[in-house]
């Protein structure tokens, strides 16, 4: 590979663009859209909404189905979600390219970190500022840097922006689904894996479960045999569960949380176990969803009844052919950028999970280089802004030149 005149140019004006790139996600940050913060959400896609619809193309709001959650008294409830931000550019283009990020932060609204400041090293230490919205800049700078090039035409894409990832994309989910069928390849703007700008490789597949013991309610001095401890038996059910790890390579399994309770004068007729599982591929998940089955039967019985809620959320995605074919291809464009890319497996997750499984080979650590996130530490370095802008500027350009192969990665899937 080489850079053509008309690719430098379109990268010289990029990096000309830093400062208003980091400006312009430092200013999203101030508003607080944590995933349940459905009025700072709101006014986050309305934000968003403005500047994104200056690409060509069609912008839509889709709305969302409210997904199921179960409440600490065992009943399930209804979480509404914000819209998911649709930008859909030439989807006759013969190649196909589909950006995703998410708007959503793990801040609620009263959370005490809401501002970013610039830390005496000069990394910038705010909430959602790697994760994500300072990747959401990186999206719109490079689309709208791509889009002057002279080839633009040659490739469409597909934009999405939803308001749920930290939560497990459950509600959004199905419109992932459908854009990753559409494409060729996937840009995904988690940021980095590392400060230097490391990707993520293979990932681990995520699932959140949510146990219900349903037993019977009785005073604890007169009628203590009456009753049927529901947090006795959700306590026996995480020590089966627990029991589960270590008994499979690359399987975990961690006990999150119990709710429920009485008075210290009564047996407690509900309880609520929560955990999450992490596995390597599928049939380390079907080996998970048979023991969590062997698990709950410790709790059953004798007036005890046993419901399991949630389950898999993101498959495995491993580095298959087609991953390490678009791998090499970011390589060579960072090569060509004076960046070295790196890469190594993660046990974390994310929307390239999701993209995967419909059959979509993705990078999805496209964002900005920083860390710390989901913390009160969160940091992005300023100078990888337009860094990772131009990284992704001239990987688009490359799919329309043709240097990357897009039909022949997405091909690669389809041989799996």
């Amino acid at each position: 590979m080489r850079l053509s005149p008309e690719e430098t140019a379109v990268l010289d004006a990029l990096g000309e663009q830093g400062s208003a790139i980091v400006a312009r996600a430092v200013g999203w940050c101030a508003v607080n859209s944590g995933s349940r913060n459905l009025a700072g959400l709101e006014t986050t896609v309305g934000i968003l909404s403005d500047v994104f619809a200056g690409l060509p193309g069609e912008l839509v709001q889709r709305p969302l189905a409210p997904s199921i959650e179960i409440a600490v008294d065992g009943r399930e409830k209804e979480q509404a979600h914000t819209p998911a931000i649709a930008v859909t550019v030439r989807p006759d283009a013969p190649v196909q390219a589909v950006l995703t990020g998410h708007y959503d932060t793990v801040f609620p609204a009263d959370s005490r970190f809401q501002t970013v400041v610039t830390r005496a090293d000069g990394a910038l230490n705010g909430p959602g500022i790697a994760d994500m919205k300072g990747g959401i800049s990186v999206i719109l700078a490079a689309l709208q840097a791509f889009e002057t090039h002279p080839d633009a035409g040659k490739v469409g894409y597909r934009v999405l922006l939803s308001p749920d990832e930290e939560i497990g994309s459950l509600a959004s989910g199905p419109v992932l689904a459908e854009f990753g069928r559409l494409g060729h390849v996937g840009l995904t703007y988690e940021p980095s894996m590392l400060p230097d700008g490391t990707l993520a490789s293979e990932r681990k597949g995520s699932g959140n479960f949510h146990i219900r013991v349903t037993g019977k309610t009785a005073h604890a001095g007169r009628a203590f045999n009456e009753g049927r401890n529901a947090i006795t038996a959700a306590a026996r059910i995480a020590g089966a569960l627990d029991a589960l790890n270590g008994g499979r390579e690359g399987v975990t399994l961690n006990i999150a949380r119990i709710d429920g309770g009485s008075p210290l004068n009564v047996v407690p007729d509900i309880a609520v176990l929560r955990f999450n599982v992490r596995f390597p591929d599928a049939a380390a998940a079907a080996w998970l969803e048979a023991g969590i089955a062997t698990a709950m039967a410790v709790g059953e019985g004798d007036g005890l009844t046993v419901s399991l809620h949630g389950g898999i959320t993101r498959p495995a995605k491993p580095f298959n052919a087609a991953q390490t074919a678009l791998f090499g291809k970011v390589k060579e464009v960072g090569g060509l950028l004076g960046q070295d890319i790196a890469w190594k497996p993660s046990g974390g997750v994310c929307e390239g999970n999701n993209l995967f499984a419909v059959g979509l080979p993705n990078v999805d650590t496209l964002g900005v280089r920083g860390g710390d996130i989901h913390s009160e530490a969160e940091f992005a370095w300023p100078a990888s802004f337009a860094e990772r802008a131009q990284l992704s500027a001239l990987i688009l350009m490359k799919l329309a030149s043709g240097e990357i192969d897009a039909r022949g990665i997405r091909a690669l899937m389809e041989s799996r």
